[in-house]
């Protein structure tokens, strides 16, 4: 009997159903869909990848070097040295402050030694004022933008570009590239989501309206357009009068200058935001046609160079006045680069020699002009720029 069971027991019977068989021939089932499925995968991507390339290649294309310029900051920069100017005395709830070579001043006492910047024509301060979005000078081979951090930390954003001009909030750039005008965001240390158009030889950007791009098409006459990137090309429809635009009320028209049919003459107009129409004008002042001039936050002041009898100056001209006996009263020595209005009733600006004006509207409005006072701290012969915020 024990023999027979061992016998029964060392007998291998035949089961009904092989799991390691099932096991091995799902293996190759889920292999071979894996396959399938990473060989379709590559397929698409490289579709894909050939379309981004060929898009990128017409966004992109045309003759000449790129002049974007985006990499990582230089570690190695050191943070910026600080030291007190003696002697600046700001006038309460400025917030101007003078960009002289590679030194900035505070209007709080305060200078700034900007390590790898060339001479400036415009600063701007970055959202939230941690640093500076400051433009070049022009030079042979076009202007440059760089972002300067409060830890010392400089980023070239563009060289080589033609004019360039930033948005009020610093968070947009437009410039002029070759034979096009971009448009791009500011995020950081980088430039994102540029947009291309291409414009005839002698436009160029002016200033941002909301989110499009104010620009000239010809220096030497009148006439302007605003470019939406968001739609697309260049309009080609432009106005035939506006010479140049001062600022913005806060409804969103425009505040600029037009020519009128008398030669030499020229009037303060309101214009339009959409089609740069003049809606309401004023042709009391005589006005320069430099295009220096700034508006108050509150829309009821311009600050704008032209003449009073025989003598040339900044004018302050009230703008809740403008009509056919629109007057304005002398409100200092000429002005040179930007205005900044630190309130509704006090500004800011640099005169031809590069001293700093400040004006307070009471005081000019009563006969007593702004008289010009030097930057403490600044080198002789050194021309600061005056920074402007939001």
């Amino acid at each position: 009997m024990r023999e027979t069971l061992s016998r029964q027991v060392a007998l291998a019977r035949p089961l009904g159903a092989d799991p390691a068989g099932q096991a091995i021939r799902r293996a190759n089932r889920i292999r071979r869909r894996r396959t399938t499925a990473g060989l379709a995968l590559a397929a698409v991507a490289t579709v894909l990848l050939s379309a981004g390339m060929a898009q990128l290649g017409a966004e992109t294309g045309r003759d000449g070097t790129p002049i974007v310029v985006i990499g990582d900051p230089d570690p190695s920069i050191a943070p910026i040295p600080t030291a007190s100017v003696p002697g600046l005395d700001p006038s309460p709830g400025a917030s101007a402050a003078q960009l002289a070579s590679e030194t900035l001043v505070n209007a709080d006492g305060r200078r700034l030694v900007l390590p790898d910047v060339g001479p400036a024509e415009r600063a701007q301060l970055l959202p939230g004022g941690g640093g500076w979005l400051v433009v070049s000078t022009p030079t042979n081979a076009g202007r440059s933008l760089w972002v300067v951090q409060d830890d010392g930390l400089v980023q070239v954003l563009l060289a080589g570009a033609g004019p360039i001009v930033l948005a009020p909030d610093s968070r947009q750039v437009a410039w002029r590239d070759g034979p096009d005008l971009l448009v791009a965001g500011v995020v950081g240390t980088q430039l994102i989501g540029a947009a291309r158009t291409p414009a005839p030889t002698d436009a160029e950007p002016v200033r941002f309206v909301g989110d499009s791009v104010l620009v000239r098409l010809d220096p030497a006459s009148a006439g302007h357009t605003l470019w939406r990137p968001a739609a697309g090309q260049l309009p080609v429809a432009v106005d035939q009068q506006s010479l140049n635009v001062y600022g913005k009320l806060p409804d969103g028209r425009l505040v600029g200058q037009i020519a009128t049919t008398r030669p030499g003459r020229t009037c303060l107009a309101v214009l339009d935001p959409t089609h740069l129409h003049p809606t309401q004008t004023g042709c009391g002042p005589d006005l320069s046609q430099d295009g220096v001039g700034g508006v108050s936050a509150d829309g009821r002041w311009l600050l704008v160079n032209g003449r009073v009898g025989k003598a040339s100056g900044a004018l302050l001209v009230d703008l809740w006045r403008l009509g056919p006996s629109t007057t304005a009263v002398s409100a200092g020595p000429p002005m040179t680069g930007s205005i900044v209005w630190s309130d509704g009733s006090r500004a800011s600006y640099l005169d031809g020699t590069g001293n700093l004006v400040r004006v307070d509207v009471g005081r000019v409005r009563a006969g007593k002009p702004a008289s010009p006072a030097p930057v403490p701290g600044v080198p002789a012969g050194d021309r600061p720029v005056l920074v402007t915020g939001f």
